[in-house]
């Protein structure tokens, strides 16, 4: 299987991979794009790649094995909460 990334340059995001493996699982997506989706609406990009706009609960699902590799390969930030 193999996913390819879109570059941010795109006009319009391609909403579906066709192959269905993404709906399987939950998708590592920045905190505050979730947020801003769940009041606007607008679609959201996974570490992976995918788009959608979410609508159900990731915890029912399997974290996304592509997700769950680029999350580990990055940098560990500064959770102390402050600024």
């Amino acid at each position: 299987m193999s996913t390819k990334i879109l570059p941010e340059s795109d006009v319009r995001p391609n909403l579906s991979h066709g192959d269905g493996d993404h709906e399987r699982f939950a998708h590592y997506v920045e905190k505050n794009k979730i947020m801003e989706s769940a009041l606007s609406g607008t679609p959201v990009r996974a570490l992976c790649g995918k788009v959608w706009v979410p609508n159900r609960d990731p915890q029912k699902f399997p974290v996304c094995p592509e997700c769950k590799e680029i999350y580990e390969g990055l940098p560990k930030g500064d959770d102390s909460g402050g600024e």
